[in-house]
């Protein structure tokens, strides 16, 4: 099923929505942050990927990226299509205000999003073993991170996102733990913690000014690799739903 950012928008606004509630949620969760980018609940989006919050904060260098959501974090996960041409991909997605070359990409235009995912039909991990198997390339299902540059790409569908490609022949900056894909993508090892609604993963930057005017969004989506493992190589294919309604990144980055 194929929803476009603007598509996802319009049908959230047309659904049924509560107020967001969260039982056990703690003070220390998106949804009790102060600044936090607050979204209704909805009924007809898995409530594993359903965002209540969206919130992103800082102490010194680190800065925390976190999102509640109305279900469990991480329970759900794609099948497994037994290849990697249309292998499918489901994520927590931070699309940020930063330049790609913040952490390390080729400067451009795109969007520099953190996200977590799951897939479990290919691994781009290649430096790190999620499941302590002894094996660094079985465990794409695993959740793990990645910052990705994503941009418009009509390949994809009418108003639709990919993950940026890298064209033939080019050899553009790429990050130094970029795990070899042909995409504008990096695997930089943060480890996503999943406790009952809520999803955290924090990053570290060496220059702590980079971030200063960073502002953000939260999504849930899925993606899906192109049937002839081709530019578009990673395209998102479903949004199950956005944090600010129309991914205007309204949320400002708190702490110091």
């Amino acid at each position: 099923m194929y929803k476009s950012i603007s598509q996802a928008v319009l049908i959230a606004g047309m659904s049924t929505i509560v107020l967001p509630t969260v039982a056990s949620a703690g003070g220390s969760h998106a949804l009790h942050q102060t600044g936090a980018i607050l979204s209704p609940e909805n009924p007809e989006i898995d409530p594993n990927y359903d965002i209540l919050a969206a919130h992103v904060h800082r102490k010194g260098h680190v800065v925390t990226f976190h999102m509640t959501l109305k279900g469990t974090a991480g329970a759900s996960v794609p099948e497994a299509n037994g290849a990697l041409a249309g292998a499918p991909v489901q994520s927590y997605v931070w699309p940020t205000s930063l330049k790609p070359e913040t952490v390390g990409f080729e400067g451009g235009n795109g969007i520099l999003a953190l996200v977590a995912t799951s897939h479990p039909d290919f691994d781009d991990t290649p430096l790190f073993d999620e499941d302590g198997d002894g094996d660094l390339l079985n465990d794409g299902a695993n959740w793990h991170s990645h910052w990705v540059v994503l941009t418009p790409n009509e390949a994809c569908g009418a108003g639709a996102l990919s993950v940026q490609d890298i064209p033939a022949d080019t050899n553009p900056k790429m990050p130094a733990t970029w795990p070899g894909l042909p995409i504008y993508i990096d695997s930089p090892g943060f480890s996503p913690v999943m406790e009952a609604e809520e999803i955290t993963l924090n990053v570290a930057f060496a220059d702590e000014s980079t971030v200063e005017t960073l502002s953000y969004d939260g999504v849930t989506s899925a993606l899906r690799v192109n049937q002839n493992v081709h530019a578009p190589l990673l395209c998102v294919v479903d949004v199950f739903d956005v944090a600010s309604g129309d991914l205007s990144l309204p949320g400002k980055l708190t702490g110091n």
